[in-house]
């Protein structure tokens, strides 16, 4: 539901100022999205740029509700909301209120069908990319969620990707994976353990996503059922 004007001018915002202030989030959010290839954009970055002229507490809800609203009517997009996962071994330490909205980010989906979006829309030189997505967070789901850096590169160099390659279709597979970190399909952290320090790598929220996972399970049933050597088990 679009927000009524009357909220607005309960805080002392026109409707002038408050279409200029939607105006400028939308911007903001189609711009970043594009020079940032879709990592998440933080909601305080939004909160700073609606509240550097103005002050009411309440103001930057009211315009990031309307903002998500235009961005769907007008361009087709949801502005999905993302909470920020923490790794697991943080999970039992409290975070604090303030911690917890700083920790809220958004990235554009497309409204479009799958095949209309792959057809018309998807950037067809990134592919490998997303292909790479995939299969890392496959591995890592199959895993339990959460793989070591060594054994990661261990079933990755199975597939014919090492840490050090620069020059297959991803480029640097090493910035590859940092990428996937940026855009928070995974997380990393190091943990201290009897025989040292170990990088781990485990799933963000954006891995997460139910309709991701529901894909990882398809494509893991679908290879299940066709591989020859499951069927004479």
């Amino acid at each position: 539901m679009t927000t009524s004007n009357e909220e607005y001018s309960q805080i002392g915002v026109s409707q002038e100022e408050k279409d200029k202030l939607v105006g400028e989030v939308i911007r903001y959010v189609l711009f970043k999205t594009h020079q940032s290839s879709g990592c998440p954009i933080k909601r305080e970055e939004l909160t700073q740029l609606i509240t550097r002229n103005y002050h009411q507490r309440s103001l930057p809800a009211l315009v990031i509700n309307e903002a998500r609203e235009k961005i769907s009517s007008i361009f087709g997009y949801e502005m999905k909301e993302l909470q920020r996962s923490r790794p697991s071994s943080n999970k039992q330490g409290r975070a604090s209120q303030q911690s917890a909205f700083e920790s809220k980010s958004y990235i554009l989906v497309s409204q479009l069908p799958p095949d209309v979006y792959s057809e018309f829309v998807e950037d067809k030189e990134s592919s490998h990319l997303s292909g790479f997505a995939f299969v890392v967070i496959s591995i890592i789901h199959l895993s339990g969620g959460k793989l070591s850096e060594e054994n990661l590169w261990h079933h990755l160099g199975r597939l014919g990707l090492n840490e050090n390659d620069q020059n297959n279709v991803l480029g640097n597979t090493k910035q590859a994976l940092e990428t996937l970190i940026q855009k928070r399909y995974l997380q990393k952290e190091k943990v201290n353990g009897p025989e040292g320090n170990t990088v781990m790598f485990e799933l963000a929220e954006r891995a997460l996503d139910e309709s991701i996972i529901e894909k990882l399970k398809d494509y893991i049933s679908q290879v299940v059922n066709n591989d020859p050597a499951a069927e004479t088990e």
